[in-house]
């Protein structure tokens, strides 16, 4: 469903409603950072109990959003530590089958709106709280992603001969490389141990704060892609919006940030993570010429093409 601001004001009577008279009028807005259908306000949230406060509703959410918005609140109303406190929520507006949550208006963030050096440990710990948070709840593996890496390959190939890439050269030689070794390589990634729940999008335009957009905790929004993983792979998909900023991916080391900050939290770490993160990095930067459309800046590619050769030197397979 499309974001559709005249839809979600028809609709916001039967929100107000739902709320039992606590939800005020709705600012709707579209922010930069902001991705897909999702309609988003600002409101205050007001009860007898407690003074007024700002609340963020967003309207329709994928199930999988609303079921872990839900599971991750603490009890006795206290705020929880990792995502956004939740007021209310639903899986119905009227007639409509349509999920939807009113939060806490988190004042500060996204972080990705302006870098600062503390940025990256901030997300770590956020990442290992969010870990530890979630470490004892059960999981299905057979929910673990399962990436097709032969087909993103021969497009990455594909996508190296059609495009102007610079490096084309360098590009060619390094994919075929992975592909040479590409089920040495699949078979780590397949073997790892997905027993436990990642973030599935830990990015900087998920990161907000509740005190300071230069410190203090950071919560983490925006649940849709919470799934059975490693988490190498909230590391590494962190890490690599900085492929493109050599100068901040040296100062800052993302998937060292996340080991530190798990250990600090209490969550072990395998003897050969560092590998399983080369290994992951290898794919994923084999990949990007397979994704121009999102991944195709040229400092990014430059940054991909950087990652790919160092995590291959690295890997003896």
């Amino acid at each position: 469903m499309h974001h559709d601001p005249a839809f979600a004001k028809n609709l916001l009577p039967t929100l107000m409603e739902a709320c039992n008279g606590h939800l005020g009028d709705v600012s709707w807005f579209r922010a930069d950072w902001q991705r897909g259908g999702a309609s988003t306000g600002r409101a205050m949230w007001t009860t007898a109990e407690a003074p007024p406060q700002e609340v963020v509703v967003k309207f329709p959410v994928i199930p999988r959003e609303l079921f872990w918005t839900r599971r991750l609140q603490t009890p006795g109303g206290t705020r929880p530590k990792s995502i956004p406190h939740l007021f209310a929520s639903g899986i119905t507006l009227g007639h409509y089958d349509l999920a939807w949550l009113v939060m806490e208006r988190l004042p500060h963030g996204p972080l990705g709106l302006r870098w600062h050096k503390d940025h990256i440990e901030r997300v770590a710990d956020a990442a290992a709280r969010f870990h530890a948070e979630t470490d004892t709840l059960p999981v299905d593996s057979a929910e673990a992603k399962v990436e097709d890496w032969a087909s993103l390959l021969e497009h990455a190939r594909e996508s190296i001969r059609n495009n102007r890439l610079a490096q084309k050269p360098r590009w060619a030689d390094a994919v075929k490389l992975v592909q040479k070794r590409h089920g040495q390589l699949v078979e780590r990634w397949r073997g790892r141990d997905t027993t436990h729940w990642i973030h599935g999008d830990l990015h900087l335009a998920n990161a907000m704060s509740r005190s300071s957009s230069q410190s203090g905790p950071v919560i983490l929004i925006d649940l849709a892609e919470v799934r059975p993983g490693h988490w190498t792979e909230d590391a590494v998909y962190l890490e690599r919006q900085l492929w493109g900023r050599p100068d901040r991916l040296e100062a800052t080391r993302p998937v060292k940030s996340v080991a530190q900050a798990r250990r600090r939290h209490g969550l072990k770490n395998e003897p050969r993570s560092h590998e399983l993160a080369d290994v992951r990095r290898a794919l994923m930067a084999a990949t990007s010429p397979a994704f121009l459309k999102t991944e195709g800046h040229p400092r990014h590619l430059a940054g991909a093409l950087d990652q790919l050769e160092a995590a291959m030197g690295r890997l003896r397979m």
